[in-house]
C-alpha cells in the first residue's frame, strides 16, 4: 500500500506536529506533503528527514515568516498535489491539508485537530483580536473568508472518514461538515513526565502567551490572592501585559527550557488551565507528573480530567473564564486536596500516549482499508 501524508505547513514543532510524527511511525514510508516547509536541521528530525513536497507558495515573497498571510492561495495551492500513485492518503488537518484531490479507487482518511476555526465559529473572536472587525480591509477579510467557508464544505466530500481529536472536535465537525467522526485522541508523550509525589507550596501555569491562552485571567487571579504562589513559564506578545498585572506573589520565568518546565510541574501543587483548547496536551503532561489540575471546564479538558466527585479525581472545573469563577476553583481544590493522589493523575495520564495513538491509528486504518477493498 503506497502512502502520502499531507499536513497543513511544517515551520515548528507544536501539537499538530506531534501527532504527523506519530503518524510517520506507523507509516514510516509514506510520502510527505505540505503547502510549506521552513524546518532547521534539528527539527527535521521528528519527520526522519524526508524530503518535503510543496507548493508554489514555497516560493512566493516573505512565505517563511508570512506564510499565513497567503492563506486565500493555500486552498489552490493544496488542490495542485498529483496524488493519483497513492493507495491511502493521511491528511492531518486544522486548516487546508484535508482539500487535496483524491480519486474514487483511493482511500482519504482525515485526522481532523478542527475545522479551520478561523473561518467558523471563531471568525467573530479572530476579526476582534486582529483588529479586523471593521473597516475595508476587514470587509475584505470577511469576503475571503467567506470564500473558504464555501471552499471548506465543497472540500469535505472528498475525505473518505473524518478522524477527530476529541469528542469536542467531533461535534465541530458534525456542525460544520454534517459528517461523523472517530475519536482517537492525540498522542502525549506521558513517558518523558515522570510522576513525582512530594508536592510544594505553589501553584504553576505554562503556555505561550496569547489571548486566547487566557494567561492575564490566570495571573490577575493569583494577585488578588495574595497568600498563594503562582509561577508562571512562557512568553509571547502579551508578556509585558501580563507582566505589569503580576502581583509580588506571582512568579514569570519567561522561556524555559524542558527540564526546568517538567520540573515546575511535577513540584507544583497543581497545574492551571484557563484556556478552551480542542484537546489541550499541557494538562495532560501535568498529570503523568502526578500533579492535578485546576482547568476551564470546556472543549478537551472535559475529556481529560477526572473531575473532583468522580472516581479516582485529577481535578476540578471552573465553569467561566472570570476571576470570581477561577478563584472558587482554587478554593474548592483546597478544600478537597486529599481527594487526589498523584497515582489517580499518572494513570489518567497514561490513556494518551503515544503508543496508545500508534495502536488506535494503525488498528482502525487498516480494518478501514481492508473492508473497502
Amino acid at each position: 500500500m503506497k502512502v502520502a501524508i499531507i499536513h497543513d505547513w511544517l515551520v515548528t514543532y507544536a501539537g499538530a506536529e506531534k501527532v504527523l510524527e506519530q503518524m510517520l511511525e506507523v507509516f514510516p514510508d509514506a510520502d510527505l506533503y505540505s503547502c510549506v516547509e521552513f524546518l532547521d536541521q534539528d527539527q527535521k528530525r521528528f519527520i526522519k528527514n524526508k524530503n518535503v513536497k510543496t507548493t508554489f507558495i514555497q516560493q512566493l515573497p516573505g512565505a517563511k515568516k508570512r506564510y499565513r498571510s497567503y492563506l486565500p492561495l493555500m486552498a489552490l495551492a493544496i488542490e495542485q498535489f498529483d496524488l493519483s500513485e497513492y493507495d491511502l492518503i493521511l491528511s492531518s488537518s486544522h486548516a487546508v491539508a484535508k482539500g487535496v484531490i483524491t480519486g474514487p479507487n483511493q482511500v482519504h482518511i482525515s485526522y481532523v485537530h478542527s475545522p479551520i476555526r478561523y473561518a467558523w465559529d471563531l471568525q467573530h473572536q479572530y476579526l476582534r483580536e486582529s483588529k479586523l472587525d471593521r473597516g475595508f480591509k476587514g470587509l475584505i477579510t470577511k469576503w475571503l473568508l467567506h470564500k473558504i467557508r464555501l471552499w471548506d464544505l465543497r472540500t469535505a466530500n472528498g475525505v473518505d472518514v473524518f478522524l477527530s481529536n476529541s469528542l469536542f472536535i467531533s461535534k465541530r465537525i458534525w456542525k460544520v461538515y454534517r459528517r461523523e467522526s472517530k475519536v482517537i485522541y492525540p498522542p502525549v508523550d506521558v513517558a518523558s513526565f515522570e510522576m513525582q509525589e512530594q508536592k510544594e507550596d505553589f501553584y504553576f501555569t505554562a503556555s505561550r502567551m496569547v489571548p486566547y491562552k487566557k494567561m492575564d485571567l490566570i495571573v490577575e487571579a493569583f494577585t488578588s490572592m495574595p497568600e498563594k504562589k503562582l509561577i508562571v513559564i512562557g512568553n509571547g506578545p502579551d508578556f509585558a501585559k501580563i507582566k505589569e498585572k503580576a502581583g509580588s506573589n506571582v512568579t514569570l520565568l519567561g522561556y524555559q527550557p524542558f527540564e526546568v518546565l517538567k520540573e515546575h510541574m511535577q513540584r507544583a501543587k497543581a497545574f492551571v488551565f484557563a484556556a478552551e483548547e480542542d484537546f489541550g496536551i499541557t494538562p495532560v503532561e501535568a498529570q503523568a507528573c502526578g500533579t492535578p489540575v485546576i482547568a476551564f471546564g470546556k472543549g478537551g479538558a472535559l475529556e481529560t480530567v477526572r473531575e473532583l466527585g468522580t472516581d479516582k479525581p485529577t481535578g476540578v472545573f471552573f465553569e467561566e473564564q472570570t476571576l470570581s469563577s477561577l478563584k472558587s476553583a482554587v478554593e474548592n481544590f483546597e478544600e478537597n486536596v486529599e481527594a487526589f493522589s498523584p497515582e489517580y493523575s499518572s494513570e489518567n495520564a497514561k490513556k494518551f500516549s503515544n503508543e496508545r495513538f500508534r495502536k488506535e491509528l494503525s488498528e482502525f486504518i487498516n480494518n478501514y482499508v481492508n473492508k473497502s477493498k
